[in-house]
């Protein structure tokens, strides 16, 4: 391996490394965050988009879930920028929806801030959940692909192969149909899907952390990648 390669590898490996770090931290918080606004006592009546929080407390979180959403966007990237999704049509595609359904769902729990106070549901709130439902679906697909994608390059071993894909399946079973529930099972649903992103964020640390080979230093009995 060249200077250049190698130089190359360590930048990308810092990258998924730091990545990781960001989206499980991201994701740890994201799912706190779920499981607060399940048992948090009701400010407003459940008929108001900004149920179960007031006015500003609610754009206080919904700011909180922008930042978070962009860490879970980070890890996204990290996972192409590890390897482990190698570089076919599928990784690229896969990993490109997943980031632009991201970004998307990033912005919306901005623009959420807009319709506090809009009766749900409603024509504005019905908008909204359209675009929060594609953006989800289109992460889902995104992650199905590039967790297809990283079962096919065999790099990583053990339970972290799996977890690309399970976050995939996961937004269309069972979160879409919990999130279409009680809003309890919903908050719910989507604290156990941030629960894998924290998965994916430690398989990150782990793969490319200092003086480990590849993930395979979780599963002692795959063998390790060459260093050439």
């Amino acid at each position: 391996m060249s200077v250049q390669e190698v130089s190359v590898a360590t930048s990308d490996d810092t990258f998924a490394r730091r990545s990781g770090t960001v989206c499980l931290w991201g994701a740890v918080l994201g799912a706190a965050s779920g499981v607060f606004l399940a048992v948090v006592p009701a400010q407003v009546d459940s008929d108001v988009y900004s149920y179960p929080l007031e006015n500003m407390p609610f754009a206080a979180i919904q700011v909180f879930f922008f930042i978070q959403h962009l860490a879970l966007l980070i890890g996204v990237i990290g996972l192409w920028r590890s390897g482990a999704t190698g570089s076919s049509w599928l990784a690229k595609f896969g990993v490109g929806a997943a980031v632009a359904g991201m970004g998307l769902l990033a912005l919306l729990e901005l623009a959420a801030i807009t319709v506090a106070n809009a009766a749900y549901p409603g024509p504005r709130t019905d908008l909204f959940d359209a675009f929060y439902g594609v953006a989800s679906l289109v992460i889902g697909a995104g992650l199905i692909l590039a967790g297809v994608a990283v079962l096919r390059t065999r790099l990583w071993h053990g339970w972290p192969r799996w977890i690309p894909l399970a976050a995939g399946i996961y937004v269309f079973v069972p979160m879409i149909p919990a999130i279409m529930g009680p809003f309890v099972l919903a908050r719910l649903s989507i604290a156990g899907w941030m629960l894998l992103f924290a998965m994916l964020g430690w398989a990150l640390i782990r793969s490319s952390a200092p003086g480990s080979a590849s993930i395979t230093s979780l599963d002692n009995s795959a063998p390790a990648r060459s260093a050439s």
